[in-house]
Order: structure tokens, then sequence, then C-alpha cells
């Protein structure tokens, strides 16, 4: 792969490749590829694939809530790791989002997960936006008969405006 990146909303067709980059992060809690497919096909108005030459290798995906975008997730193929492509989903979907009035990202992320805060107070710093952070999950919200899982921690950022 040696095309740039093409940033685009997701179709059915991006969702196997979605869940196969979610599960190679092994990091992100794994969905079914159903979940993905779904994600792809409901949610893609709020969503956004980048590809290089027609074949994703990163993602945002979430939903809209009111006056806010949440993120549920955000992978990136470990061979396009390092070149920015996080932040330039994240950029893509928040100025489509803006344009129709959504004020505010909100993400949860585990305290562990560097990378995403890092990642999430650089987009804040971009968009001349404040981080607030909260305790939202704790890991007993969590089933046990499922392990071990952190307790998640909500990220408010905003207000945005359209860049």
């Amino acid at each position: 792969m040696s095309g740039k990146h093409l940033i685009e909303t997701p179709t059915k067709a991006d969702g196997a490749a979605l869940w196969r980059i979610a599960r190679d992060s092994k990091k992100l809690d794994l969905n079914t590829p159903y979940a993905y497919l779904l994600w792809c096909h409901d949610f893609a108005d709020t969503s956004v694939v980048a590809k290089v030459d027609g074949v994703p290798v990163g993602f945002v995906i979430g939903y809209r809530k009111q006056d806010t975008g949440f993120v549920w997730q955000v992978a990136v193929d470990a061979s396009q790791r390092g070149k920015g492509l996080a932040g330039a989903l994240l950029d893509e979907l928040f100025s489509r989002l803006t344009a129709q009035g959504v004020r505010y990202l909100e993400t949860t992320i585990t305290p562990d997960n560097e990378a995403s805060i890092r990642l999430f107070a650089s987009f804040a710093k971009r968009w001349d936006a404040t981080v607030e952070r909260q305790d939202l999950f704790s890991a007993t919200d969590f089933p046990a008969e499922e392990g071990t899982h952190e307790q998640e921690d909500l990220y408010r950022i905003g207000p945005l405006s359209s860049q």
C-alpha cells in the first residue's frame, strides 16, 4: 500500500475490514462482525473510514446524541500508525458533525490507554476546546463473567465550532 489516505463515509462493504482492524489492534473491546456491519449501515453518517488503494486502514465509529458526537471506537492498522491518521479521522468526522450543529465530542477511555488520552488531548488542542474527565463505568459495572475490565472514564471535549 503506497497510496494516499482517502477518508470517506463507511459502507457495509467496509464492515468486515473494520472488524479485522479492531481485532488486530489488541487494545479495543472487540464487537461481533455483525456489529461493525450494522455500524457501517446504520451509523455511517457519524463514522468515517480511511482507505489506501481502496483498502480500509483506519476508522472512527460513533453516534450522535443531540449536540454531542460520541466516539465509540478509533482504530488504525499497524502499518499506518504514527502518521497522524487517527487525528485526521477525528478532524474529518467532527468537521462534518459541527456543520450539522454538534458542539461536543464525548468518548470513554480506560486510564491505562495513554495513546487514546494523548489523541483526544491533541484533538482538543487543535480545536481550541477544553477537556473534562469524569468517572463513568467502574470495573465492577462490567460483568464478572467477561473477566477483568478496567474502569471507563468519560471525556467531554468542547465547545467545538465549525472549522
